[in-house]
């Protein structure tokens, strides 16, 4: 450990940016079960610690896209609706058992190992998912979509929360059913836009109970900050057909194990 930072949550932070940018899949798909299954982080200060990250390095996103006016904010609303109460909740919930806890550890895993299935399957089968989800969505009037935008604030936010997983691929991909007169670019915009408060108020919740690591934070940050920069510079060069499945198997292995 040099001044705080550890060479080695360095090279794990560049390496999680390096895959950030070339596939687009959330940092918490790949650094919270980096943290639990290869540095034995306890799974709550891994989540919490990933929440804080992954909070700080959404402002900028969002801001960037609310200037640019690709944030639709009813969707932003109708999302916070569902999610802000849903995590503070699930916070609550943690608190009651214990943060560090062998119970919560458990919860926490398997709510992860869950969040990361849905995210491989997300990522493998968006076409065929997208197609069937339009087809069930036709007609839905606009108070059916409002009502279903705020249930999945709900399920967003217990899933950040406790895995810090899920308003990525899985939020945006649905997203895209319940709106989908809204161009792409408003969807993510709006998506990212909703992630920030989510993942601050989920970050700060953690830190309330004691499950976040500043030395590790800043680690991270060092590393995949470069490693972000890097990608995204490189990103048209790298097959996405081959990537994609590559990653989505890995998140698959990786969730089951420690879902089950």
């Amino acid at each position: 450990m040099l001044h705080g930072v550890d060479p080695a949550f360095v090279v794990s932070g560049l390496v999680v940016g390096l895959l950030v940018g070339f596939t687009g899949v959330g940092g918490g798909s790949l650094m919270t079960p980096l943290l639990v299954l290869v540095f034995g982080i306890h799974p709550a200060t891994a989540v919490g610690t990933d929440l804080i990250y992954a909070g700080l390095t959404k402002i900028s996103g969002g801001a960037v896209h609310a200037y640019h006016g690709s944030v639709d904010w009813r969707i932003t609303r109708r999302l916070a609706y569902g999610s802000v109460p849903a995590a503070l909740l699930s916070l609550l919930l943690l608190a009651q058992l214990g943060v560090s806890s062998k119970s919560s550890g458990g919860i926490i895993s398997t709510t992860l190992g869950v969040a990361l299935i849905l995210t491989a399957v997300t990522l493998v089968f968006r076409k065929a998912l997208l197609t069937r989800l339009a087809r069930l969505m036709e007609g839905a009037s606009e108070e059916t979509v409002g009502i279903l935008t705020v249930v999945l604030g709900v399920v967003l936010g217990v899933l950040v929360t406790i895995s810090s997983v899920g308003a990525g691929a899985i939020g945006a991909t649905i997203l895209l059913t319940l709106y989908p007169k809204s161009p792409i670019v408003r969807i993510v915009g709006s998506d990212i836009a909703h992630a920030v408060p989510l993942t601050l108020i989920a970050g700060a919740g953690h830190w309330w109970l004691g499950s976040v690591d500043l030395h590790m934070l800043v680690s991270l940050l060092a590393g995949s900050i470069p490693g972000i920069m890097i990608s995204s510079h490189f990103a048209s060069r790298v097959p996405d057909r081959i990537l994609r499945p590559i990653l989505a198997g890995t998140l698959a292995v990786v969730g089951g194990r420690l879902a089950f």
